[in-house]
C-alpha cells in the first residue's frame, strides 16, 4: 500500500446512490478526487437531489458544489477528473476494476447483503453495511445503522443486523417511507422535492392508486416515473419541515463517508 501521496489515489465506488454520493462527496472534500462510482443503467433513488446516480439521467449530477458527469468507458475517466469531477460509469458487473485496478474499491451499494465483492479486488476493499466480514471478504466494514456506532470502522467482524426500520425522526419511523401499495408504474401527483404536504395529500399514483402523505411534512425524495414493483420505496417524509434539508446529504451519509475516509487514511497512512 505504498503511495507518494494519498491524494493521488483511484476509487472506486459500487454504487451511486445516497449513501455513496455521501462516500464520494467526503473524499473529494478532502482532495480524493479520483473517484469512479458505478452503477446499474437505470437507478432509482428516492433522494435523487442528493444522489450521483443521476448523472446516469442528465449527463451530470451537483450535490453541494460537487460534480458527477457521467462516461461511456473506464477509458474516459480521466476526462472527468480534468474537470475535477466524479466519474460515473453504468457497469453492473464492475468491469471496469479490472481496466482501472483502483487503489481502492468500496462496496456502498446498500443492498443489506454482499452481492459479490471480494477483498482481492483492490489493496483496500471496503464494505459498507451488512453482508461484509472484515478481515474475511473485506478489509474494513463500516457500520451503517443509525445508533452510537454510525461510521465506526470494523476492523475485525461486521456491521449489526439490519432492521429494516428507518431512524427514529420527531417519533415517525416507518410512516415516513412511502411505498408502492402494488406493482405499476409511478406518476407524479404535481408534486416535486422540497413541497410541503400535508397528511393526506396525494403526492404520487402508482397506476390510478394514490399514495398519500401520512403526516405533514416535507416530501424529502421521490423517485422517478418508473415501473416499481410492490412495496417499493417511493417516497420519503420528513416532519421536520426543513425544505433546504432536502438538497444536502443527511448526517448517516456523512458519518459513513467519514469511516470510509477514516479507514483510507487508517491503511495508507500506516504504510507509507
Amino acid at each position: 500500500m505504498k503511495l507518494n501521496n494519498i491524494t493521488d489515489l483511484t476509487v472506486l465506488i459500487k454504487g451511486a446512490g445516497e449513501m455513496a454520493t455521501g462516500v464520494a462527496h467526503r473524499l473529494f472534500m478532502a482532495n480524493i478526487t479520483k473517484i469512479v462510482m458505478t452503477e446499474i443503467a437505470r437507478p432509482i433513488a428516492v433522494r435523487r437531489t442528493v444522489a450521483f446516480s443521476e448523472a446516469i439521467y442528465g449527463g451530470r449530477a451537483k450535490v453541494e458544489g460537487v460534480t458527477a458527469e457521467l462516461v461511456d468507458t473506464a477509458k474516459d475517466v480521466g476526462r472527468a477528473w480534468k474537470k475535477r469531477r466524479i466519474a460515473v460509469l453504468v457497469d453492473p458487473k464492475w468491469k471496469a476494476i479490472a481496466a482501472l485496478k483502483p487503489d481502492v474499491v468500496v462496496d456502498a451499494i446498500m443492498a443489506k447483503k454482499n452481492l459479490g465483492t471480494e477483498k482481492n479486488e483492490a489493496p483496500l476493499v471496503i464494505g459498507v453495511g451488512p453482508g461484509f466480514i472484515a478481515p474475511v471478504n473485506v478489509h474494513l466494514v463500516v457500520e451503517s445503522n443509525r445508533g452510537h456506532d454510525l461510521g465506526r470502522v470494523i476492523h475485525k467482524g461486521s456491521t449489526e443486523a439490519h432492521t429494516g426500520i428507518p431512524g427514529v425522526v420527531m417519533g415517525y419511523t416507518t410512516e415516513r417511507v412511502l411505498r408502492s401499495p402494488h406493482a405499476g408504474t409511478i406518476k407524479h401527483a404535481g408534486r416535486k422535492i422540497g413541497d410541503r404536504v400535508k397528511k393526506g395529500d396525494i403526492v404520487a399514483y402508482v397506476n390510478k392508486t394514490p399514495v398519500e402523505a401520512p403526516f405533514d411534512g416535507v416530501l424529502r425524495g421521490l423517485i422517478r416515473e418508473v415501473k416499481v414493483p410492490a412495496k417499493e420505496k417511493i417516497g420519503d417524509i420528513d416532519p421536520r419541515g426543513k425544505k433546504e434539508w432536502c438538497h444536502t446529504i443527511t448526517e448517516k451519509a456523512r458519518a459513513i463517508g467519514g469511516g470510509v475516509l477514516e479507514g483510507i487514511m487508517h491503511a495508507y497512512n500506516v504504510n507509507r
